[in-house]
């Protein structure tokens, strides 16, 4: 059906009045945005066993919908994407493509990348002239394949795409590609990151000199070449007045706003985005300059600018980048690629590509000391596209710089190069591999935990069960390890930026307006202190960021390497809960899960001055067992009084039983467990001698998590310790009104599997 382009209504009457809605611009743009979630999405889910980052998802579903598969048949084209839409689509995803841009300028700090040294300079330095110089001579070829099908390229504005579209790196798709292969908190992942991030900035400069450039269009046959240094003169201006008017503007906006977000403050920086956007196409270069440049000059310190990223990047990203994605998709067509020459282009324009960054890459990493197969890992990780690629060939494509067919050939590139990233660094370089030894160790640390941490709350229950273990005649080593979501949203690409070698994050949305150096100063201060007591105690930071679904791989493979006696992670709840749950099943040390119910701000840097109080719960069986040996470690304490709570009801030793096994009769195993539980009370009494440790024997019958709620509001013991079993699940233990260590025996030698809670 042929629809009048000149009368297109924007909302349509309905089908009951013979109205179709698809013949109306703002309906079917509804339905476009809906297929273009879906198709996105669902090509996500499947390339997610392969590791391939959201990107090329996205890449590979515009391309379906566009001429090179569905596009194809004229029925869904003319239905779905009908030639007087493409404008209206352009423009919603050229806003998605504005604000993305100001999102990933508000999230480069400059003052970061100045710290990150010359190592990474240089590599990048290096994985951008190689190619570039390659792409280059390459053009020259490639030129004559554009000239059959018009001539209104410059040939010095040609060079400077092709070399651009050649040389960049994508510097968010890297970091998802890193975080995926466990290498974002190693040293080749921050060097990467680091090399990608200067990539990016030298990639808009030349990007904007290649706009700058006039090209023959058809209503420009003879151009001057003065155009173009007003231009970049005129650009350079912009940057300048961006950061010696506007910056001192913003950080006054900031200073004013305090922290509180006021909605004043928010919609006059959004509505700098767009006059930043419109001043550079103004002047001639692409809107997406000043959007990103306006970004850049925002400071970085104080949380406004991570909150402002919170409130419009899901909308941003989610919603409206997807769809640049697709209406890049709906140019593409690959099907221009045919015949021997064609394919020998894409054949020459992928080898050159991935020859120039791996190989680049890789001299100056070998010049710079980095081993063999680092330096190639580097090469590999620095050939990633992207969103910045896909930028550069459209605004090409727009110049008339790229005809379809080379445009084509080069959306293609960057798919093929970045799906060939990830199975490429997973069979040459292993990250768990490579983690090295514990050099600092000296062989006399008898007692090493692994205490992982999400917000500052955690530190005074953690300092304080840390404590509690230690004794003044042995040394400790305690690692702390921040556990840092990485998800798809754009904002936590900042937390990977923001980190310092000594591996303390800079990240103030995780700690809620606190920066993490007072968890670091916390626990230096409680090493301190124990070394003026003459008390051993190590302290090394350690770092985590990962999806919530394979945080617990690193978390195992740490405390595996570290061999630690155990592990304490936080309390967490919702999505965090299956970090928990899946460390507990893989782990082969105990695990303890601290629940915070101290208000924040509240500290303590110690277990205190007074004596403190614990119950240890026995009724039977190895979680039991296990809780005798954290028990008597803890009674070695000397603030600390450990009695021990001997249940002698068979109703619930009875009940455990049954739950444990139904291999054995069950009477002949009531038996051999009360004699095995015999002997490792009378153990933990042997080994107890010569410190205070009280024994009670209580009969009573019920429901132990009852008694144990009963326990905690009579306030009698500050902790109770107590084995894990299904009688008394996590949940009921959450709601005892005293701290409580709930502990499951492992598969290994009665391995202890703990949740504690802190003091209420």
């Amino acid at each position: 059906m042929m629809v009048n382009q000149t009368n297109i209504k924007a909302a349509s009457d309905g089908v009951w009045e013979g109205d179709n809605p698809l013949n109306c611009a703002f309906p079917l743009l509804i339905v476009q945005v809906a297929i273009v979630l879906f198709s996105s999405r669902f090509l996500a889910f499947l390339l997610k066993p392969l590791r391939q980052p959201q990107v090329v998802a996205e890449i590979l579903g515009g391309i379906l919908l566009g001429p090179s598969a569905l596009g194809r048949n004229k029925y869904f084209t003319e239905l779905v994407f009908p030639k007087w839409s493409t404008p209206i689509l352009e423009s919603v995803a050229s806003i998605g493509l504005l604000f993305f841009l100001f999102l990933v300028g508000l999230e480069l700090d400059l003052a970061v990348l100045s710290r990150t040294g010359k190592k990474a300079f240089a590599i990048s330095f290096a994985g951008i002239c190689l190619p570039f110089a390659l792409g280059a001579a390459i053009s020259l070829f490639l030129r004559r394949a554009v000239e059959e099908d018009h001539d209104s390229a410059g040939y010095w504005q040609f060079l400077l795409f092709i070399g651009v579209a050649l040389s960049i790196t994508a510097f968010p798709v890297l970091a998802r590609i890193l975080a995926e292969l466990k290498l974002l908190t190693t040293s080749v992942g921050q060097t990467a990151l680091a090399a990608a991030a200067f990539n990016d900035i030298a990639a808009w400069i030349l990007l904007a000199l290649a706009v700058a450039l006039p090209g023959r269009h058809d209503h420009q046959k003879h151009a001057s070449p003065l155009i173009s240094l007003w231009v970049l003169l005129s650009g350079l201006a912009f940057v300048v007045f961006m950061i010696f008017v506007v910056r001192p503007a913003m950080k006054w906006i900031v200073r004013y706003d305090g922290g509180a977000m006021h909605e004043a403050c928010i919609c006059l920086t959004l509505a700098g985005v767009m006059v930043s956007g419109f001043i550079t196409d103004l002047i001639g270069l692409h809107s997406i300059f000043g959007a990103f440049v306006f970004g850049l000059i925002i400071p970085k310190s104080g949380c406004f600018s991570q909150r402002l990223v919170e409130r419009i990047e899901d909308f941003v990203a989610g919603l409206l980048l997807p769809l640049y994605f697709a209406s890049s998709g709906l140019k593409t067509d690959v099907n221009k690629i045919r015949g021997a020459e064609s394919w020998g282009i894409l054949a020459l324009v992928i080898s050159t590509a991935c020859a120039g960054k791996i190989i680049g890459t890789f001299v100056m990493a070998m010049m710079c000391a980095i081993p063999a197969r680092e330096s190639l890992t580097l090469g590999l990780l620095m050939n990633t596209k992207g969103l910045v690629e896909l930028v550069v060939l459209n605004i090409g494509r727009e110049k008339k710089v790229l005809n379809e067919e080379m445009f084509a050939i080069l959306v293609v590139m960057a798919i093929v190069t970045t799906f060939m990233t990830t199975p490429s660094v997973m069979a040459i370089y292993k990250p768990l591999n490579n983690r090295g030894s514990d050099s600092t160790s000296d062989g006399k640390e008898k007692l090493r935990i692994l205490a992982c941490l999400r917000d500052p709350r955690d530190v005074p229950c953690i300092i304080k069960l840390v404590e509690s273990f230690a004794t003044s005649n042995e040394s400790v080593k305690v690692y702390v390890m921040y556990l840092m979501e990485l998800t798809d949203r754009s904002s936590s690409i900042s937390m990977v930026q923001r980190t310092r070698r000594n591996g303390v994050p800079f990240i103030d949305r995780l700690c809620k307006g606190r920066s993490l150096d007072e968890i670091e100063a916390a626990f230096n201060i409680y090493g301190q202190a124990r070394d003026q007591k003459q008390q051993r105690i190590r302290i090394r930071h350690l770092k985590s960021v990962s999806a919530l679904g394979t945080m617990h791989e690193d978390i195992c493979n740490v405390a595996e390497h570290k061999k630690a006696w155990m592990i304490i992670l936080p309390y967490m709840v919702n999505g965090w809960g299956v970090v928990n749950q899946r460390v507990m099943e893989n782990v082969k040390c105990s695990v303890v899960s601290v629940l915070n119910r101290r208000e924040a701000g509240e500290s303590s840097a110690s277990i205190g001055q007074g004596t403190k109080r614990v119950g240890l719960v026995f009724v039977g069986g190895p979680n039991d067992r296990k809780a005798l040996e954290i028990g008597r470690r803890m009674a070695q304490h000397s603030k600390i009084i450990v009695t021990l709570l001997r249940f002698l009801d068979k109703t619930i030793t009875s009940s455990y039983c049954e739950k444990v096994t139904n291999h054995l009769p069950f009477e002949v195993m009531v038996v051999m467990m009360q004699e095995i539980d015999e002997v490792a009370v009378e153990e933990f009494k042997k080994q107890c001698e010569g410190v205070v440790v009280e024994y009670e024997e209580i009969v009573g019958e019920g429901n132990l998590a009852e008694i144990i709620k009963a326990m905690g509001r009579r306030k009698e013991y500050e902790l109770l310790i107590i084995g894990n079993r299904q009688v008394t699940s996590s949940y009921e233990m959450g709601r005892v009104e005293v701290s409580t260590l709930l502990i499951q025996g492992g598969s290994e030698k009665d391995t202890a599997k703990t949740i504690t809670g802190n003091d209420v």
